[in-house]
């Protein structure tokens, strides 16, 4: 078992010791979106919904849920992020419209930031949806995905192509 990273002797999970990493500077973006009818779109747009500014709540769940998110995910280390950028483009999806929502996460540490981008992404969706669930229970979420990472012993990484 000892070959396994998240075991120790007895096969159970553990918190990796990352003590002996080096330091590194270390970027995540991670990508969600909901799809919401016109009405949905037009309240938000107009800043009209009944629950308020839908995308600043959602913005500052997003920064809230990656400065939470070794709280949600039992193996993560808390780590001391140094930047969280939540952003947000419109697109067409059929009769119906698609929220694109970004989020950058950076850190200096021994350890990355995919799983507080991925957080964070999924928290500014299901924010959204709570907000507007009103007006229209049929919204989808996702898919959520990581884009790209930097730093660290495995490298960079990048996705090549879009997933939607």
């Amino acid at each position: 078992m000892s070959s396994f990273t998240h075991f120790n002797e007895q096969g159970r999970a553990k918190m990796v010791d990352i003590s002996e990493k080096n330091e590194t500077v270390r970027t995540a973006l991670a990508k969600s979106s909901v799809e919401v009818s016109t009405e949905i779109y037009t309240k938000i747009k107009e800043g009209s919904m009944g629950k308020g500014d839908v995308l600043g709540v959602a913005q500052v769940a997003g920064v809230m849920a990656a400065k939470k998110t070794a709280d949600w995910i039992p193996m993560c280390h808390p780590l001391a992020l140094t930047g969280v950028d939540v952003t947000f483009d419109w697109s067409e999806k059929g009769k119906n419209h698609k929220l694109n929502i970004y989020v950058k996460v950076k850190t200096k540490g021994s350890t990355g930031v995919e799983m507080e981008a991925l957080t964070a992404a999924s928290a500014v969706a299901l924010t959204v949806y709570d907000m507007c669930k009103a007006v229209d229970k049929g919204m989808i979420i996702g898919p959520t995905y990581l884009v790209e990472k930097t730093g660290g012993k495995s490298g960079d990484f990048k996705r090549e192509k879009a997933v939607d």
